[in-house]
């Protein structure tokens, strides 16, 4: 008979990650890490702050955190960890506030989709035995806030941390191992490595579902609205033009130079696409349209 491994629960029974995490921003990201690192008993209590007092409600209904609090002082005092899931360029001032009344060994971490910038801006602000520990969950929905959150959110996705030149090995250990307890794969990388590979598969589709609802917003052929007409491919690439301007705003802010040389390579492909209608190449769209073909079947 084959033996049963342990579960994430069983290893950890014992043994909490953490005494006390705090979370910034308590919604559909931190929100989920909550679920879980409750649910493994991976920290012993939870604080949840975030600035309106219905969403922490929430938070504190469904059992993802212990304590709500909207004082920055109050959540972060004696935290061994602070999760800033905050839009990024609040995450400075929001660390700023808490740095002086975490544990003096504390362990700093994100999830923000941009990690150079989080990198340059935090990491001058904390001294040892404090760290960082800059990491990126590859998931999400248009939808937010607490009652969004979802302990299987992460599950089969892919979590990156971006170690600084100052963040500890045993940081980065402890931070894997509570990103792993979600079912995400982890992996390392270099923080502005991440920021060129997210401005391709994950800024510039934004940026292309965006445009295109932007466009046909309100267009009318004939007098009749574009819009009514579409069916699923026209609700598929749009989907993510529902997304939340708040934190896309600081994305596209913190991220600029990467996403200018995505958009560069897709807008020479989209010109390609036109030039070749234009001439009536068919055999030519056709390669262009194969190419497309192969990249999507790549996607799982």
């Amino acid at each position: 008979m084959t033996a049963r491994s342990p579960s994430v629960r069983e290893i950890n029974r014992n043994m909490p990650l953490f005494k006390q995490m705090t979370i910034a921003g308590v919604g559909l990201i931190g929100g989920s890490l909550a679920l879980v690192a409750k649910r493994e008993r991976l920290v012993n209590r939870v604080i949840g702050f975030g600035r309106t007092q219905a969403n922490l409600d929430i938070a504190k209904a469904r059992g993802m955190i212990d304590v709500a609090t909207r004082d920055p002082e109050q959540a972060a005092r004696g935290s061994d960890l602070v999760l800033l899931a905050v839009p990024i360029l609040t995450m400075r001032a929001t660390l700023e506030n808490m740095l002086a009344h975490l544990a003096p060994a504390a362990i700093v971490t994100d999830v923000g989709s941009v990690k150079g910038w989080v990198v340059r801006e935090l990491e001058p602000l904390i001294r040892p035995p404090a760290t960082l520990v800059a990491a990126h969950p590859v998931a999400g929905k248009e939808t937010t806030g607490a009652a969004a959150a979802d302990p299987e959110l992460f599950r089969d996705r892919r979590v990156i941390i971006t170690p600084s030149a100052t963040t500890s090995e045993a940081a980065i250990i402890k931070i894997e191992k509570l990103w792993t307890a979600t079912g995400a794969r982890v992996e390392q990388m270099d923080p502005d490595l991440h920021d060129a590979l997210l401005a391709r598969s994950s800024h510039l589709p934004q940026i292309v579902s965006s445009a295109l609802a932007a466009a046909l917003l309100d267009e009318r052929v004939g007098g009749l609205s574009a819009e009514e007409f579409g069916a699923g491919g026209l609700r598929d690439v749009t989907r993510l033009a529902g997304s939340s301007w708040e934190m896309w705003r600081d994305i596209f802010a913190t991220n600029r130079d990467a996403l200018r040389s995505a958009m560069q390579r897709f807008a020479a492909t989209f010109a390609e696409f036109e030039r070749t209608i234009d001439a009536g190449d068919i055999e030519a769209l056709e390669t262009l349209f194969e190419r497309g073909r192969r990249m999507r079947a790549k996607i799982r």
